[in-house]
């Protein structure tokens, strides 16, 4: 038994944790509201522990001459490597939650019991302060219950503080489907919060050297698993505001009030140095004006984007700025190709935060723009534009979701417009581009296309389901139809690595049947899972 977190048990704590999740990866990979292979929650968690653990065994003995305890200074390179190796939003949420945990256990003489709960509860504000509207059923709900167990233990032993933890985190998760439809819809527990309860479960065994086997329980009342609309713009608000802000912790309190008067989508994250931090502002809004106002009477806002969703750009003269590039994040050979063509740099799809970091220095530009080519990915950029500006260097993420979008952003850059204007052009061009993705369903699932079995085939606009087939040439020929019915001059088709030989031809040829006044270009794109990807324009 331990009775205090020393640095060599944070070590053993992020070794332990590390080997448990990798072995219930492919679980927690499967607690997947979609029908389409691509649930990775477990695979994007062991990802950012094994960040974090590396972190760990370079610079665990590099204590500084002033400043944290040792074990502190152990749980801030946990913290530092996880941000820096986070991958999906599940893996960003988690190094927020390390960071409180750090934050708040760093400097105290020895973690027992209660200051054990303080960090917890550290990790569960550090967790819910990232997001504007919390969403309960999810990671955070799991880890509130953790720091709220600890609290009403009220000891100072480690051991059992630990112990009802890891059992009220448990218990969480067991509800998480009371608490989100989605996840009762599919029959699953929250992923996220899974993953948390295999750290904490690490942690009893650390302090202990009790094996905890739990299983990831079944919702009382399971049923077929749905789709979900992924997150995608706003349609309500007219603009997208990004900007850093160097300001202290009590003055950012009062701009999250004023930007969710102004809009949605606020997400503010910060790095949690003191007295003065520095924080990543996410916010919709139709007043840009006032967005970027209350950032200024919050502190000093710097490295301001504007992303315009509607179609006419806003003139923003200025003079041409040298020393450009394009970061871009792909999968599949032909894809990346098409980029590369392009004069992007490309990164492999699923990329941590320092792989895109590492990839935005490589290209020795002041002014990078990243093209993440999905959701969780957007994430990830998010937290390399925060780093990045460390070293000087600005970085506008244009939230693409599929590499579609990309090849059309990409098309309308010009070095020889403001760099903030040109960020706004590829923004317009993404955005105007609606995708789709065909792929096999690898589950059985009611969409709200109707319901569809192992091995349909699933046609997705902008990641729903809109139709449900059993011939993959004739339901990519429909989606296209669907897509072109709305209007479109430009069809863009990529073939995934599995696509039978003649899929695109034939896409192509009704095409030409049957809109014979549009454009139809057709690339080997060498993605998985996708057997076509198409972008209308």
């Amino acid at each position: 038994m331990l009775d205090t977190l020393d640095a060599a048990a944070v070590r053993r704590w992020c070794a332990t944790g590390l080997t448990a999740l990798k072995r219930h990866q492919g679980e927690i990979d499967e607690l997947n509201v979609y029908p389409v292979p691509d649930g990775d929650t477990g695979t994007n968690l062991v990802l950012t522990l094994t960040s974090a653990q590396q972190a760990l065994a370079m610079n665990l003995d590099t204590l500084p001459d002033s400043g944290p305890t040792a074990h502190g200074h152990a749980l801030r390179l946990m913290a530092q490597g996880a941000l820096l190796g986070a991958r999906g939003n599940s893996g960003v949420i988690l190094s927020q939650i390390l960071r409180g945990f750090a934050d708040a256990a760093a400097t105290v003489p020895a973690v027992r019991g209660r200051e054990l709960a303080a960090a917890l509860r550290g990790a569960t504000v550090a967790a819910y302060t990232a997001v504007a509207r919390p969403v309960e059923g999810t990671l955070l709900t799991v880890v509130g219950a953790a720091a709220a167990a600890a609290e009403r233990a009220d000891s100072d032993d480690l051991p059992s503080v630990a112990r009802a933890a890891a059992r009220a985190a448990a218990e969480a998760l067991a509800h998480t489907p009371e608490q989100l439809p989605a996840l009762a819809r599919a029959g699953v527990v929250d992923a996220g919060g899974r993953g948390l309860c295999v750290l904490l479960d690490a942690l009893v065994e650390v302090l202990t050297g009790e094996i905890a086997v739990r299983a990831a329980p079944a919702p009382r009342a399971a049923r077929p698993a749905a789709t979900i609309a992924r997150e995608t713009g706003s349609e309500e608000y007219a603009y997208e505001v990004q900007f850093l802000l160097d300001a202290p912790a009590e003055a950012v309190t009062g701009m999250r009030r004023a930007l969710e008067a102004l809009g949605d989508s606020l997400v503010v994250v910060g790095d949690g140095r003191e007295p003065e931090s520095t924080w990543n502002v996410h916010v919709h809004v139709n007043d840009v004006g006032a967005a970027v106002e209350a950032g200024v009477a919050a502190g000093r806002p710097y490295r301001i984007s504007v992303t315009r969703f509607a179609d006419q750009p806003e003139p923003s003269p200025g003079p041409a700025a040298d020393g450009r590039a394009a970061v871009v994040v792909a999968t599949g050979v032909g894809i990346a190709g098409l980029f590369a063509a392009e004069g992007a740099t490309v990164v492999p799809g699923n990329p941590s935060t320092g792989e895109l970091l590492d990839a935005v220095r490589s290209t020795g530009a002041a002014r990078v723009v990243v093209l993440p080519n999905d959701p969780d990915t957007e994430a990830v950029a998010s937290a390399a534009a925060r780093e990045a500006h460390r070293y000087g260097i600005k970085v506008s993420v244009v939230p693409t979701r599929s590499p579609v979008q990309a090849l059309a952003a990409l098309a309308v850059r010009d070095g020889t417009r403001r760099f903030e204007d040109d960020v706004i052009a590829m923004a317009e061009a993404a955005g105007a581009c609606r995708y789709a993705e065909v792929c096999h369903a690898s589950r059985e699932a009611l969409t709200v296309a109707g319901p569809c079995r192992p091995g349909d085939v699933l046609a997705l606009v902008e990641g729903e389901v809109h139709l449900i087939g059993a011939d993959l040439t004739d339901t990519c020929a429909a989606v296209v139809d669907r897509m072109l019915g709305g209007g479109g001059e430009l069809v863009t088709l990529l073939a995934g690595v599995d696509a039978p030989a003649g899929l695109t031809d034939a896409v192509r040829a009704h095409v030409a049947r049957r809109w014979p006044f549009v454009e139809v270009q057709a690339y080997p794109g060498g993605q998985p899972n996708y057997p076509l990807l198409v972008g209308v324009e």
